[in-house]
């Protein structure tokens, strides 16, 4: 199959990310299916990307005009069957939950037409876990998207240990046909490169804050405004490259012994799940929310933050 030949585009699953990929690629002009188990998902995920496109018109990225046409290349069903029935290329963005995605890719490998690519968005587990019963494994890798996908740029591309050079470079020139920067990641490893990197800030952060070195709003300033600042236009080993790797190498050598080397989270993070304190969601987390996650003040919230996303984006795109 060429990139010409993928036409319609299957969604499954239309949640906080499964709506938002499914809105990039009908932006990118294909026919996108979104599908999930109920209704109401369908109808919120709509109602969503209708919000996020208007967001878009009103910061310059695409014009009015493209509200109306992008909607109109979306359909919806509860039927995962009809959902694929046509579909060139499909992503999965289920739960994390090995035995639902087990379920999802022997239905999808039964129902999709032969040459159908299946991808999911994990961004945990490893394609051994939930796609050894189907029989185009050379036909399936993870495509790995950032929240909020319709704005991150980056999407990692993961070749699974049967998937065929073939699909791995016909993916790669999708993501970059609707304007992504997909990543190649050559070996399928847990986390793969982003989330391990990103997990190994985060327990020296929650080290951090659990010894109370300083507040949780220091700390996100902290990062804000220096290597996080710095990230967005040189990377880590460039900034490497720039600093000097006999500096660096310096640095290491006295950190690595004292910064934390847990193999478990930290206790207060996991007093604070316990407790129900799960962020956002549930109203309080690191940071006290006033409002909860479904109402319109919380969808102000996420706009406001998509807005300052997108700041980033149109510099990104203009370098």
């Amino acid at each position: 199959m060429q990139l010409e030949d993928i036409r319609n585009i299957s969604v499954i699953g239309a949640g906080i990310m499964g709506h938002g990929i499914g809105l990039t690629y009908a932006l990118g002009g294909y026919r996108v299916v979104l599908n999930d188990t109920r209704e109401e998902i369908l109808t919120n995920a709509i109602s969503h990307i209708r919000n996020e496109l208007k967001t878009f018109a009103e910061s310059g990225l695409i014009s009015q005009d493209m509200i109306e046409k992008t909607l109109s290349r979306l359909t919806t069903t509860t039927d995962l069957k009809e959902a694929v029935k046509d579909a060139d290329f499909v992503t999965e963005a289920a739960i994390e939950d090995v035995g639902v995605k087990r379920k999802i890719f022997t239905d999808l490998d039964i129902f999709c037409p032969e040459h159908s690519i299946l991808t999911s968005n994990t961004s945990s587990l490893v394609l051994r876990d939930f796609t050894s019963q189907c029989k185009r494994r050379d036909k399936i890798l993870i495509t790995h998207w950032f929240n909020p996908p319709h704005i991150v740029p980056v999407v990692e591309v993961v070749r699974g240990e049967e998937t065929s050079d073939e699909t791995m470079e016909l993916v790669y020139a999708l993501l970059k046909k609707v304007k992504k920067l997909p990543v190649k990641i050559l070996k399928e490893i847990p986390g793969f490169v982003v989330n391990r990197i990103q997990t190994g800030m985060f327990r020296e952060v929650w080290s951090l804050w659990q010894q109370g070195i300083a507040s949780p709003e220091d700390i996100d300033l902290a990062v804000k405004g220096s290597f996080g600042f710095r990230l967005a236009a040189i990377g880590p080993l460039e900034t490497c490259d720039l600093g000097g790797l006999d500096l660096w190498y310096g640095i290491a050598d006295r950190l690595f012994k004292v910064i934390d080397d847990a193999h478990q989270p930290s206790e207060a993070l996991k007093k604070k799940v316990e407790a129900g304190e799960l962020g956002l969601k549930s109203g309080k987390g690191f940071f006290d929310y006033s409002v909860d996650y479904f109402t319109k003040g919380q969808d102000e919230r996420v706009k406001t933050r998509d807005n300052k996303f997108i700041q980033l984006l149109k510099l990104l795109y203009s370098q």
